[in-house]
């Protein structure tokens, strides 16, 4: 790997550790997310805890995340393997930070952004596919699951390089394993549903 290479997977890793639900959270409420609600940094809880505009620039901020390594990447003339390198780099800054001890969110919005820029089809059913299981289940964490394990078959049907589909079951596994409790919980039959918090 070059030394543009390796720097840019330090930005990607270090870009991703930014929290930006908990930064918006402090900056505008005063509201530390990580101490309500499921204690997630992500755009989720941040949505039950501070409401949807909230949670929207948090998941539109995480997302970004995951979509500048790629683009930059491409940009100076990296190769398949740089790119998606980059792209698990920045997934594993949100759900590894260094900013916050390690202790971070679930990486799914950096991860569909990641997903998205690579390969744009696998991007938009993982989007769909959560939007239908939480319209139908009303559980975002079973919807995160789902759509990141579409990811990785999807880019098998369009015919993207090998590198590509390694990184999405990457992802879905990374997803699986953020969302162990979640899981735990769904088992159990008391996992906490979607609902919006108004202001």
């Amino acid at each position: 790997m070059t030394a543009s290479g390796a720097a840019i997977l330090i930005l990607a890793y270090l870009l991703g550790s930014i929290p930006f639900g908990v930064i918006l959270g402090r900056a505008w409420t005063g509201v530390d997310v990580r101490k309500h609600g499921s204690g997630n940094i992500g755009a989720t809880n941040v949505l039950r805890t501070l409401g949807f505009r909230f949670a929207l620039a948090t998941f539109v901020l995480d997302a970004f995340k995951g979509v500048l390594p790629v683009l930059l990447a491409r940009v100076v003339g990296q190769g398949h393997g740089v790119v998606v390198l980059a792209g698990i780099a920045a997934v594993v800054g949100h759900n590894w930070p260094v900013f916050l001890g390690f202790r971070g969110g679930k990486g799914i919005a950096t991860s569909w952004g990641f997903i998205t820029a690579a390969v744009p089809a696998a991007g938009l059913v993982f989007a769909l596919t959560w939007i239908a299981v939480v319209i139908v289940t009303r559980y975002a964490s079973l919807g995160s699951m789902i759509g990141a394990a579409a990811t990785p078959v999807v880019c098998l049907l369009v015919g993207a390089p090998w590198q590509y589909v390694m990184a999405c079951i990457v992802i879905a596994v990374f997803a699986v394993v953020r969302h162990r409790a979640n899981i735990r919980r769904l088992l159990e039959g008391n996992e906490n549903t979607l609902h919006l918090k108004r202001h």
